[in-house]
């Protein structure tokens, strides 16, 4: 068997630019304070800061954590080019605003390291009754919710593989399963064609109790609910291919002692020893038809010592051979 190449994915809810200003990305380095001066007082900002300042400390994680693809959530179309002008000239991304199918409301995007992968083709496909329709919501969800799909190459090796990206409603945990029910059957299609399946996301719906049906139908332990059939039928699963094709979250795959950093993934901007928020919402999944290896895992801090959060959650981190 020919060898893996190691890949590093990260999935990242970046917090919607919620106090917009003008402050450019090259503002923002310019008032970067010099390096070797102790801060004048630790922890001296609290609570939510504007994407602005947010932005450095976002693309300082990806860089410092050698993070080579990722997916992240609720980026508006300023987040979107901010975090593509850090990165530079080497990444590149797709994914579109979930409100108009272009550039309105929240996106779910991937980032990818240019040198290390090509990427073959992208769709967005909503999480809605009615999946290609741009824009289609959900009855009672809070918000539109969308995921995109990506084929990519690897330069080095030449494999291909199916990565999806996708966050789901946090109002409506009928949305939560529908949203469920279509990434899995898409998954599943790929991995009926032979491709391997890496799954990301920020999902509102924690691994157990209350609201974590989304969790279970992704991981096989609940039945998948009805889907749109124009939408099978576009992706379709070949005949006794795969019966019991599922999603396995990495945190689950690895000795505990290569399960790293934190339990959290949602914090919240609260005080650094406030835990009253914290659950576990974002994941990174592999599906049980193998193509993947994965060797650590980790959910990152993301508080610096002036006191800001870069978001709201946390990173997650994952180590995969491919």
């Amino acid at each position: 068997m020919a060898a893996r190449t190691p890949v590093r994915f990260m999935t990242w809810n970046l917090r919607f630019d919620s106090m917009p200003d003008n402050i450019t990305v090259p503002q923002t380095i310019s008032s970067l304070p010099n390096p070797i001066t102790e801060p004048a007082v630790f922890l001296n900002l609290t609570g939510e800061q504007p994407w602005s300042t947010r932005r450095i400390k976002v693309y300082e994680r990806i860089i410092g954590e050698g993070i080579q693809i990722l997916g992240c959530q609720e980026a508006l179309v300023r987040q979107v080019d901010d975090l593509q002008e850090l990165l530079g000239d080497g990444w590149d991304h797709v994914g579109v605003g979930r409100d108009d199918g272009v550039d309105a409301g929240e996106f779910s995007p991937i980032y990818w390291n240019k040198s290390l992968f090509t990427l073959i083709n992208n769709d967005t496909f909503w999480l809605s009754q009615t999946p290609f329709v741009a824009g289609s919501k959900f009855p009672g969800a809070g918000s539109v919710r969308i995921a995109t799909a990506t084929h990519f190459k690897l330069n080095k090796s030449g494999k291909r593989f199916t990565y999806i990206n996708t966050h789901l409603d946090d109002q409506s945990d009928a949305q939560r399963q529908l949203g469920a029910s279509l990434i899995l059957w898409r998954a599943h299609s790929e991995a009926s064609n032979g491709s391997t399946v890496i799954l990301t996301g920020d999902f509102n719906s924690q691994a157990a109790g209350d609201g974590s049906g989304a969790y279970q139908i992704i991981t096989g332990q609940l039945a998948p609910i009805a889907i749109n059939q124009t939408f099978k039928e576009a992706f379709p699963i070949a005949k006794r291919s795969l019966p019991n094709f599922e999603m396995l979250d990495l945190r689950t795959q690895l000795p505990r002692i290569s399960v790293a950093g934190n339990w959290a993934t949602f914090t919240g901007f609260v005080d650094p020893a406030d835990s009253s928020q914290y659950i576990h919402i974002d994941f990174i999944f592999g599906g049980n038809n193998g193509g993947w290896g994965t060797t650590f895992h980790k959910v990152e801090n993301q508080l610096t010592d002036d006191g800001v959060l870069a978001s709201d959650h946390r990173p997650v981190i994952a180590d995969l051979l491919l």
